[in-house]
């Protein structure tokens, strides 16, 4: 598998819709390599429960790197200090 990525949705009600891309290094019989599926739980995905696909298609375009995002951490201070 090349990568996974998680985003999200939001609906009009102000709920959120999580999902999960899939980008394989292979191409499948229709030459689609992206799979779209709705984010499952730990739990979830402990259980092998089977998960609620909901499209495919295809990488139309790369530079050839696929890099991880990092998470930036919240910092305890939020104020910043002047000099003056």
């Amino acid at each position: 598998m090349g990568a996974l990525i998680n985003f999200s949705f939001k609906n009009p009600d102000g709920s959120y819709e999580n999902y999960t891309m899939s980008v394989n290094d292979e191409t499948n019989q229709y030459g689609q390599n992206v799979s779209v599926f709705k984010r499952q739980t730990k739990e979830q995905r402990d259980a092998k429960e089977k998960r609620d696909y909901v499209g495919n298609g295809t990488v139309a375009w790369t530079d050839g790197k696929v890099v991880a995002a990092e998470r930036k951490e919240a910092t305890e201070n939020p104020v910043a200090e002047l000099d003056f």
